[in-house]
């Protein structure tokens, strides 16, 4: 009977164990600025957001062709539009195009999405806004999670702007 209960005690721990992991969104990857890009190749291109007039989650996605990654937004399908084989310098420009939805816009900032080992396996361009019109230039929070060979790819706005859109007075309660 003990033997018996042990073993049932071990298999439950071990659902639960497999269970919490196949939760966990997986390996973090971490970005880094950009400056002129000597980029060649094709791209995915992954057009997040601009669903409408002046759309704070906007945001691009290069996704490198070629390499054993692929780039998945965690969103609704409605919410981005994927174009594929694209050459570099095209995707950039229309990237950088898609963009400028909004009346404030006012350039981009190019950031690499580094993977594991250490290589760019991609781009994410994002709107940079005049700060005088929203009090900031960047208003997003964008996190990428590795689960197995597919970025998953969270968006979001910052947490001061979904208050300052959706909480009334602007004072936070940290």
């Amino acid at each position: 009977m003990r033997k018996s209960m042990k073993a049932v005690c071990q298999a439950v721990c071990l659902s639960a164990v497999l269970f919490c992991l196949s939760c966990s969104p997986g390996i973090s990857l971490r970005t880094q600025d950009v400056r002129d890009a000597e980029v060649a190749g094709t791209y995915t291109t992954i057009f997040y957001g601009c669903t409408y007039f002046d759309d704070f989650e906007t945001v691009a996605f290069l996704d490198r062709d070629g390499d054993r990654y692929t780039m998945e937004p965690y969103a609704p399908d409605f919410r981005y539009r994927v174009k594929k084989g694209m050459v570099a310098q095209e995707a950039f420009a229309h990237a950088e195009g898609f963009l400028n939805c909004s009346t404030a816009f006012a350039g981009y900032r190019l950031r690499g999405i580094i993977a594991p080992g250490g290589e760019t396996i991609g781009y994410e361009m994002r709107p940079v806004y005049n700060p005088i019109v929203y009090g900031a230039g960047d208003m997003i929070s964008v996190d990428y999670w590795l689960r197995g060979n597919t970025v998953v790819i969270q968006i979001r706005l910052d947490r001061w702007m979904e208050h300052f859109l959706f909480g009334g007075s602007g004072v936070t309660e940290d």
